[in-house]
């Protein structure tokens, strides 16, 4: 026992060393750039985060790259570090961050490691045809919307202004524009990507498509991205915001969104959320509808089967650009509490979807409403053939090199326009104390059980999970199906032969879980 001890002991001291080693490796390149502990800079970054779990973190040292060139010699220093390499010290664990909104402790930050801070690499600039906006890496929609809003022109992307541009694209990426354009991913003509190597590539319909595509979808496990070429389309002014409605309507609301969601001639210009929310403070559930629709048109025939449900609390609807109606969104969604995101997909039934919301109730009656602080929402979100189909389409433009036809790629997600409409449903908790962290995250989790349990009997149980929604212990990227995950990892090995960023990079969802595999490439 004495031994065991002493060896964890010293791995520790070890590993800690390493961790050290990698600072003041990048201290000596970047010595503006490097943040400590004690630091108002360290302690603007961390506190910068969106759930407090990630807050809570405290990585070694924050790198704050100002551009590409910056990422590529954190990278090359990083990896001469690998445990795969020829080093004989420790590795230097890192994390990669953009806006830092993903929820969970770890996703984007790390304790005792190094934390590779992106949001100086931010700008956003439309190129001369006012076809495509190329988009820095830390930039959050916000900045996007911005600039496309004083120039006419609009682009698939958050639907919250205060997300990061990378970690949304990377995962998938809904929406206002996915009926018309698909997911945020499949709007990309390129990736800028700094690899494990410190080598900067780009990932197109032509130069690496392979990657184009792993990387529309397959998050964080190729290299660190740059710069998103993103194509733009002439967009005024949408119609949006929320109908807030009382809890009663509930059979009004998902015999609405189901017939929304089913209809044969899908609009693509509609777009909508349907949240059942509840607040500790308040002690009541009520409906939120966030409905949009993308042209200048108030109140459209689509949408009228929800702006006619009755009694309404309030309404924010109104023509405005992406920039507002995005902003709205942010206040919903403060920063410094504890979040939980928990996904699931199902078929598309009002009857079931009632009894998701009873479940729902009946759970959080019973464990954890009076918890401080707390803001449930159970939110359902139309997924139909008409976003799905977008996953397999080619590029803008016709490709060849070398007078030969070039294949585009599909995106990693796995969606098949052939499983018909299909609701994403979203469980998102916030709350005060990490004293409920324990029953809230049980509780969640036995909601889906419930509802699960419900989809097999019902036959509404679908297998995808949305990675920007996945929970920690979810596995989002085996669902999108065996070829998928073998392309994704065949793109791993090819583009990260030593398996950098599934080692090194422990944050996100990894195509290795634990670097097993990686040996066999």
């Amino acid at each position: 026992m004495f031994v065991r001890i002493l060896f964890i002991c010293l791995f520790i001291k070890y590993l800690c060393l390493a961790q050290s080693t990698c600072c003041q490796a990048l201290q000596v390149a970047f010595p503006r750039n490097v943040y400590y502990p004690q630091t108002a800079a360290y302690s603007e970054s961390v506190k910068s985060y969106w759930s407090q779990q990630e807050q809570n973190l405290s990585p070694n040292c924050i790198l704050s790259p100002q551009n590409t060139e910056d990422v590529s010699k954190a990278i090359k220093i990083l990896s001469r570090y690998d445990t795969a390499g020829n080093s004989t010290t420790a590795a230097c664990q890192f994390a990669i961050r953009g806006a830092g909104h993903s929820p969970w402790a770890g996703s984007a930050n790390i304790d005792n490691g190094v934390t590779v801070d992106m949001r100086a690499i931010k700008a956003v600039k439309v190129n001369s045809s006012g076809k495509m906006v190329s988009i820095g890496a830390g930039a959050r929609w916000s900045d996007v919307y911005r600039v496309l809003d004083t120039v006419g022109l609009g682009a698939a992307g958050g639907r919250i202004a205060d997300v990061g541009v990378g970690g949304l694209i990377t995962g998938g990426g809904m929406s206002y524009f996915a009926p018309k354009y698909g997911f945020v991913c499949d709007q990309v003509e390129n990736f800028q990507v700094v690899l494990a190597s410190g080598e900067v590539i780009n990932a197109n319909a032509v130069d690496n498509p392979d990657l184009w595509s792993a990387l529309k979808g397959g998050s964080n496990n190729f290299g660190v991205v740059t710069r998103f070429d993103l194509r733009t389309f002439p967009q005024g002014k949408i119609w949006g915001g929320t109908i807030y409605n009382t809890i009663d309507t509930v059979p009004a609301q998902v015999e609405a969104f189901t017939s929304f969601n089913n209809a044969t001639n899908y609009d693509t210009n509609a777009a909508m959320i349907n949240t059942y929310g509840y607040s500790s403070r308040i002690g009541a559930w009520s409906v939120a509808n966030l409905l949009v629709y993308t042209e200048h048109m108030t109140n459209p025939p689509v949408l009228r089967p929800f702006t006619d449900i009755k009694p309404q609390i309030a309404s924010t609807m109104r023509l405005s650009n992406l920039s507002d109606i995005t902003s709205e969104q942010v206040k919903n969604a403060p920063y410094g509490l504890r979040q939980l995101f928990i996904t699931r997909t199902y078929g598309n039934d009002p009857q079931f979807l009632q009894s998701v919301f009873e479940i729902a109730n009946e759970t959080l009656t019973a464990r954890f409403a009076k918890a401080p602080g707390l803001i449930y929402a159970l939110a359902f979100q139309p997924l139909p053939s008409s976003i799905t189909v977008h996953g397999a389409r080619t590029a803008s433009t016709p490709v060849s090199k070398n007078n030969t036809n070039i294949n585009t790629a599909p995106n990693a997600l796995g969606l098949s326009p052939s499983s018909g409409p299909q609701v994403l449903a979203l469980q998102t908790i916030q709350w005060a104390r990490s004293a409920d962290d324990d029953a809230i995250n049980s509780a969640a989790r036995d909601i889906w059980k419930r509802a699960d349990a419900l989809a097999e009997r019902m036959g509404m149980r679908r297998p995808w999970l949305y990675l920007n929604y996945a929970a920690q212990d979810q596995d989002p990227i085996a669902s999108y199906g065996a070829d998928s995950v073998e392309r994704l990892k065949a793109a791993s090995r090819k583009f990260d032969p030593r398996g950098l960023f599934q080692r090194n990079v422990p944050g996100g969802f990894k195509l290795f879980p634990g670097g097993g595999g990686i040996g066999e490439m």
